[in-house]
């Protein structure tokens, strides 16, 4: 072949392929525009965000929330926007993703998250993953399933256990004004007062759940230089969801930090079973009030075909712990947070602890309905922060749900839910949304003022028959201890430099999302009052 020859048929190779390549690119563009059409069409072309990526999967969840991009915090970071027309939107991604339907309107999210035998709607199995790491529970079961885990668990949360809890936390306190030094130098200052929450908090349980010796010295390790149980709860909490996403091989890598999570789950599978097997051979005279107990003892009262098995126990108690101290700790911290910048409502709460309890004794269990204001002041915080921000549900079938019609129309319409569809209530939404709240920014605690603990009315512990199981708990170990501190302890901001209180609050109580939704580190100071 002579040289114009070969040049020739080099250029016609190339422009084969540049064709070629132009091709398969026109193909995989028309692809993905059709793949977005069937989307829009999947999601009834509801109005929302049409965002390159879901918001939950890979890379979306690793990038910010954006212009551009939605990520795992967007219904925190886009709270102000997501829903100023409609209370139903979508989320369509146009390169990779499913659509999902976004709802902040109670009565859609009764319709969703009904949790009958009959629902349509279950929890898809990428979003119970987390919480089947030690066995079936009640917040991943569904239908039947469900029933039975909240026919054994119903019994367990009585007033034995809410009594056990109110003391608990009131000894837990002393000890922390104590150990703090509080006392000795009539003042105390933290640069995040979730060091104090959490660590109550984990005590609290230990205490409640397992009947543990626990005080607020205990050593962060145990005698023979291996994890405490504190300890061990604690790292189980925060390695939960790694261990979920990450590969086999990377739990076996010896780095130190997945080293101590492998240490801390089996610490802590070796100690539940172990929990399991003692309480069972103590149920019938033993006079623990814990919740362990009390669940147990509410199994082996069951008949065989409703009993749980030992994994379902265990699968249960995990739930409690990581549910019961990172969203309990988290809500109180905001709630210090919140009564430290609005000190109006410090001084109210502050006059309703010294009318109901006084000076003189410590507050008693049969005070806590009394405590409303106090109470008001933590469900206040609870619904500017809910823990659990987002329910997502998966449609088993195809069904047709009633929407609102967009902001400023009466009325409500017709939409057809598609089998295998996602739908997510967004709990923040629905905590800021004004149909409900008025001035739903604000932090005005008397919302809840008359409000009782069980109150329908009150939404941010979840709603209707899957509501939260442990509502009471919370509520009764943030009222013991609010109750206590605020009663001898004023709290104010500890701000930076030629900081205003303003703008301590526009920095510090912002959302923060590790596990649950909680604040950024709350710096606060306690003054002794006279």
């Amino acid at each position: 072949m002579s040289p114009p020859d070969a040049i020739i048929s080099s250029h016609s190779e190339r422009s084969n392929a540049t064709r070629v390549i132009a091709t398969l690119a026109a193909l995989l563009i028309a692809s993905r525009i059709w793949i977005f059409l069937r989307g829009i069409r999947a999601v009834n072309h509801l109005p929302g965000l049409r965002p390159p990526f879901h918001p939950f999967g890979l890379p979306g969840v690793l990038l910010p929330t954006t212009w551009w991009n939605v990520s795992r915090d967007l219904f925190w970071t886009l709270r102000a926007h997501l829903y100023t027309t409609n209370e139903v939107i979508s989320i369509v991604p146009f390169l990779k993703g499913k659509p999902m339907i976004w709802v902040s309107n109670l009565d859609v999210a009764r319709q969703i998250v009904s949790g009958g035998s009959r629902s349509s709607f279950v929890k898809p199995r990428w979003g119970t993953t987390v919480l089947l790491l030690w066995g079936m529970n009640l917040f991943a079961a569904e239908k039947d399933v469900w029933r039975k885990h909240r026919r054994v668990m119903g019994p367990a949360f009585n007033n034995e256990l809410y009594q056990l809890v109110w003391s608990e936390t009131v000894k837990t306190h002393r000890e922390m004004v104590v150990s703090e030094g509080w006392e000795a130098k009539g003042s105390g200052s933290v640069s995040a007062v979730q060091g104090l929450t959490f660590k109550l908090a984990l005590i609290l349980i230990g205490k409640c759940a397992f009947s543990l010796s626990l005080s607020w010295d205990d050593p962060p390790r145990a005698s023979d230089g291996g994890l405490s149980i504190q300890d061990a709860i604690r790292t189980v909490g925060e390695t939960s969801i790694f261990r979920v996403i990450a590969p086999r091989w990377v739990l076996r890598l010896p780095l130190q930090s997945i080293q101590k999570s492998n240490t801390a789950f089996d610490s802590m599978a070796s100690f539940m079973k172990d929990q399991v097997a003692s309480r069972k051979l103590e149920i019938q005279d033993s006079p623990r009030k814990d919740l362990f107990s009390l669940l147990v003892k509410a199994n082996e009262q069951e008949e065989s075909k409703n009993k749980l098995s030992d994994n379902e126990l265990i699968g249960n108690i995990f739930i409690m712990l990581f549910a019961g101290h990172e969203t309990t700790a988290n809500t109180l911290a905001a709630t210090l947070g919140l009564l430290a910048l609005h000190q109006d409502v410090q001084d109210e709460v502050f006059e309703e602890i010294k009318q109901v309890v006084g000076f003189d004794r410590d507050p008693d269990f049969e005070d806590y309905n009394s405590l409303n204001k106090v109470q008001s002041a933590f469900f206040e915080a609870v619904r500017l922060f809910p823990a659990g921000q987002i329910m997502v549900r998966q449609a088993s079938e195809d069904t047709v749900i009633q929407i609102p019609n967009p902001r400023g129309e009466e009325g409500t319409r017709s939409i057809v839910v598609s089998k295998g569809q996602e739908v997510v209530v967004d709990m923040v939404g629905l905590q800021y949304n004004p149909r409900y709240h008025d001035d739903p920014t604000s932090y005005k605690p008397s919302r809840w003022h008359g409000i009782n603990n069980d109150s329908e009315d009150f939404t941010a512990f979840s709603f209707g028959p899957r509501a939260c199981i442990g509502r009471k708990f919370a509520s009764t170990e943030a009222v013991g201890f609010l109750t206590m501190l605020l009663r001898d302890w004023k709290v104010i901001p500890r701000v930076d430099g030629g900081e205003s209180e303003e703008e301590w609050g526009e920095r510090v109580l912002q959302g923060r999302i590790i596990m649950s939704l909680g604040v950024r580190d709350v710096p606060v100071t306690f003054i002794r009052r006279e």
